[in-house]
């Protein structure tokens, strides 16, 4: 009796994990996978490349020096079903600018600040250092531009019964010193596909 119990229960783990579910690398330049109602990582390369392509091509960024502009990032807002962080569409869009050689970012104030910029300015006065190596006031870089914006969600209910879901990602580049947008546009990512899809 205690044989055929340890039988059945080698066939049936064998019969599991011959129908177990086999993990694969993405090759992620080159994902052909189906496509998912949510957003992934295509959809924030996609919409972080067309901005930023829109935005160098807009001359926003073009200074008489051929200087960089110094770029604060401000709130970017999630206004989707979804728990998403919207650092990794920042990130996207902080590279690239970078890659362009027509802007740089400050991680000394706005939604990425780096504590560090704060912390080094703790050992001013610190007899442990070299006071000749330590940052003094007035080296920081004020922001010329800030760059804002919101992803937003539309779902549709189709008479065919399937949904169609719509992200918005609107981004807006402000001049600090005066207030005004130089420049918007907003990346539309459309997906349709059953009703029974989650979309958050």
């Amino acid at each position: 009796m205690k044989y055929k119990i340890a039988s059945s229960i080698l066939v049936a783990s064998l019969l599991i994990s011959g129908c177990a579910i086999k993990t694969e690398r993405i090759d992620m330049n080159n994902d052909q996978a189906g496509q998912v109602m949510g957003l992934d990582y295509r959809d924030f390369n996609e919409a972080a490349a067309k901005a930023v392509q829109s935005l160098l091509k807009s001359g926003a960024l073009d200074k008489k020096d051929n200087d960089r502009v110094v770029i604060a990032i401000s709130d970017i807002k999630n206004d989707t079903m979804q728990h998403i962080d919207t650092d990794q569409l920042i990130k996207k869009i902080r590279v690239d600018l970078l890659r362009s050689g027509r802007a740089v970012i400050t991680t000394a104030i706005g939604s990425n600040v780096d504590s560090m910029n704060k912390k080094v300015r703790e050992l001013n006065d610190n007899d442990d250092f070299n006071q000749r190596t330590t940052t003094k006031k007035g080296q920081m870089i004020a922001p010329e531009m800030s760059l804002s914006g919101k992803i937003i969600q539309r779902n549709i209910t189709m008479d065919d019964g399937k949904q169609q879901v719509e992200y918005y990602f609107q981004l807006t580049l402000t001049e600090l010193s005066t207030g005004l947008a130089w420049w918007e546009d907003e990346v539309i990512i459309g997906k349709r596909g059953s009703a029974k899809a989650v979309a958050w």
